[in-house]
């Protein structure tokens, strides 16, 4: 394959149009498989599964959740950072205890799914389809495998549409992405494991009411980055961004350890400072990494022969994203990262290379 059926040019203008009410509805996980490590492990109902990408839900938890940390913040100043008396408890020791097993575990569960999805999905560039191939798995996530296979949605005529010389791509009735197609990323696995982890990230909160419950401040730090993960993770699970399963997969991998570290510290398991450190560090190269990875995507299109298709004998171009919501879910990614890499850079420093006095130790930083 030759790197000339691939271009890189500056993103169309009209894909940055908002409002975006000419995007599809979020298509729905395919039916439960036989293993915990399916692309759909259990059925989620459409309902439940539309009703917590309604806009308004991420919004309203992301509000209540830091106007709660100000208020919270002000209490324990008030009170001299004294510690609250539930925090000295049995019962708050063993719920903090089970609450990061939980996430590691679910985090771990996560990766492992993503992992497997990636695996099944993703072309390997030095395969037979070559570099055209890796990026039309990565850049096309509805449909199924192969070149040519791929569902995209038209934004012109507000439809859904493929140029496979397969049938049953999409579902007669709809006009959707046929379900039971397998081979690309969103059906196998990124439509149930992501929603999940955007779900997961109202449940992390928690993280800040267990620091606030032991008297201590919830830096603007974690209150930023739990905030505006929720609406990134909705945005790219709500409209379907291609490169959203890149973020599901490296920060599900760098919570398995974050939380793993907060358990042994909960229980106070030494734990070197070198691994500390180390941690912030991949939090900072994956925000780094990812904001790069996801913008790309506004800059790539790429040429398939008329071998691939239906049609007219033509050669077709085609660009990795379709939607105006796609694009969206991009660069709020990215408007978000930029601040966090910046404040996550500044705990890195201040944590492990500027003196602490009286020989304090660097709070571990939450969190990616």
């Amino acid at each position: 394959m030759s790197l000339s059926a691939l271009t890189l040019s500056l993103p169309d203008a009209a894909m940055f149009r908002v409002p975006l009410r000419d995007d599809p509805e979020t298509v729905l996980p395919p039916a439960p498989g036989s293993s915990m490590w399916s692309a759909s492990a259990f059925s989620i109902p459409p309902s439940i599964y539309h009703g917590a990408l309604d806009v308004r839900v991420p919004i309203t938890i992301a509000s209540v959740y830091a106007v709660t940390v100000v208020m919270l913040n002000a209490y324990n100043r008030s009170r001299a950072n004294e510690p609250w008396a539930i925090s000295k408890t049995r019962a708050f020791f063993r719920f903090v205890v089970a609450h990061n097993v939980v996430l590691a575990l679910y985090s771990a569960w996560t990766f492992v799914g993503m992992v497997q999805a990636a695996r099944r999905t993703v072309v390997n560039p030095l395969g037979p389809d070559g570099l055209l191939g890796m990026v039309d798995s990565l850049c096309k996530i509805h449909g199924r495998a192969g070149l040519g296979n791929a569902i995209s949605y038209n934004r012109m005529d507000s439809r859904w549409e493929s140029y496979s010389l397969q049938e049953a791509v999409l579902d007669g009735p709809t006009g959707t992405p046929n379900a039971a197609n397998l081979g690309r990323l969103w059906n196998e696995g990124l439509a149930f494991y992501g929603w999940l982890f955007y779900v997961s990230k109202f449940y992390e909160v928690l993280d800040s009411v267990i620091i606030i419950a032991k008297g201590k401040r919830s830096s603007t730090l974690q209150t930023y980055h739990h905030a505006g993960a929720m609406m990134c993770m909705w945005s790219g699970i709500r409209y379907m961004s291609p490169p959203i399963w890149m973020f599901v997969l490296v920060n599900s991998f760098i919570h398995t350890l974050m939380y793993t570290y907060y358990t042994l510290s909960v229980l106070s398991v030494p734990v070197p400072q070198s691994f500390k450190k180390a941690l912030t560090t991949m939090q900072i190269i994956q925000f780094l990494f990812g904001a790069s990875y996801a913008a790309a995507h506004s800059f790539i299109s790429y040429t398939l022969p008329p071998k691939y298709f239906t049609g007219d004998g033509s050669y077709r171009e085609l660009s990795c994203l379709d939607t105006t919501g796609e694009t969206f879910a991009i660069w709020l990614n990215v408007l978000y990262l930029t601040p966090l890499t910046i404040l996550f850079f500044r705990f890195f420093i201040r944590s492990y290379f500027r003196p602490r006095r009286g020989g304090m130790k660097a709070t571990q930083g939450k969190k990616a």
